[in-house]
């Protein structure tokens, strides 16, 4: 049965007030409790993120996000043991000198250590960008100063200069550029995060970058539904790709899926002053028209725009909020999200979803804490966190 057969009208008008309210603001949560049970159950006493669904692994992108979430809920010491772990795990006791290489777990002789050295340059730049924020917002230059150091390891190994179109964050150091062709992943291209650095290194690629995304989207959206990687042909613009970092859940070809909810959760994020927030969701409309028709968010769309049939994970539902609300009149289908979101709640670990996956919970803890108010980006990009307004 679906939702909209389920809720009544009047019902379904009485729950989005109550959750507009929350999500405005009105029902602030202290202390965060979903960042609390995340905390919990996905980070180990030594400040190490792992997914138990993945044979208990860590990414660079779990590191960073935790400190970034550590950041946003003013918990330093839970930032100081992430920051620390990652340091000496995964950047060889040195991130000042060398980026985290992204995949680190137990490799077959039982040995528990770096699996692949590549770094991955979403986790670098979300990484610097907190660390820069939280030497701003803690007053504390040692973070600042590494947050720095990280950047221009980021320019030199992780920025290439496509031809004929300019300078753009590749998804890492090695194994993305071919004879004729380069391979990005949109996901890893926040607006606000390029904002933000090019304030603080303006001699940087990072304004190049920023303004360059909007027409990497445009050109690679090509049917309205962002995708999961893409080439750029030089001459002939950018392309649905099939090829992703291994480990990846998208290993049946080209299209749109994990990596590409994403997308739609920055759009969202973006401060309405943003010059290029109405360009990016212009390259993005696809979703909302889906969503207007349907109970949840694709798990997988196609590289001609066509969704299949399952629904996304309850992830894909809180990754669409922000995004959604960027749209005039679509508060009732942020609603039926937000009613599949509430449903698929945990009662007992205050967790998202039927198997509790580590990546839904950091899709949620993004969305609700952006909604709940605890966090926005400034028109610069700079982070805004609730506890600095008390």
């Amino acid at each position: 049965m679906g939702l909209r057969s389920f809720w009544p009208g009047k019902h379904l008008l009485l729950i989005l007030c109550l959750l507009m309210v929350c999500a405005s603001g009105g029902c602030k949560q202290s202390p965060w409790l979903l960042w609390n049970s995340y905390s919990a159950r996905f980070i180990d006493g030594q400040g190490r993120v792992f997914d138990p669904q993945g044979d208990a692994h860590t990414t660079s992108e779990g590191q960073a996000y935790a400190m970034f979430f550590a950041l946003v809920d003013n918990d330093r010491a839970n930032f100081d043991r992430e920051l620390t772990w990652t340091q000496a795990n995964l950047a060889n006791s040195d991130l000042q000198t060398h980026l985290p290489a992204w995949l680190w777990g137990k490799n077959k002789e039982g040995e528990w250590k770096v699996l692949d050295p590549n770094p991955a340059s979403d986790a670098d730049v979300w990484m610097a960008y907190t660390l820069v924020e939280a030497g701003r917002l803690w007053n504390n230059p040692v973070y600042s100063n590494l947050g720095q150091k990280m950047m221009a390891l980021i320019a030199k190994s992780e920025v290439a200069n496509l031809p004929g179109f300019g300078p753009m964050l590749m998804p890492g150091p090695i194994g993305f550029r071919h004879d004729k062709n380069w391979t990005l992943n949109p996901s890893y291209l926040p607006v606000f995060l390029f904002d933000r650095l090019a304030t603080v290194d303006p001699a940087g690629p990072w304004r190049q970058i920023a303004l360059g995304i909007p027409r990497l989207l445009e050109q690679s959206a090509r049917h309205g539904f962002a995708m999961d990687w893409v080439d750029y042909v030089p001459g002939d613009g950018f392309y649905p790709a099939g090829e992703q970092r291994p480990g990846s859940k998208d290993a049946d070809g080209p299209g749109g899926s994990y990596d590409a909810i994403r997308v739609y959760l920055w759009a969202g994020m973006l401060d309405g002053s943003d010059k290029t927030r109405s360009s990016i969701l212009d390259a993005v409309p696809a979703m909302s028209a889906y969503l207007a028709n349907h109970d949840a968010p694709p798990e997988k769309v196609s590289d001609q725009g066509i969704p299949l049939a399952q629904d996304g994970s309850v992830g894909f539902s809180a990754a669409v909020l922000p995004y959604l609300r960027a749209f005039p009149g679509l508060s009732k289908v942020s609603a039926q999200q937000m009613i599949r979101m509430s449903a698929q709640r945990d009662r007992s670990s205050g967790l998202y979803g039927k198997n509790l996956t580590y990546y839904d919970q950091n899709l949620a803890l993004f969305a609700t804490g952006f909604l709940d108010g605890r966090f926005r980006f400034g028109p610069g990009g700079e982070l805004k966190v609730e506890w600095k307004r008390r």
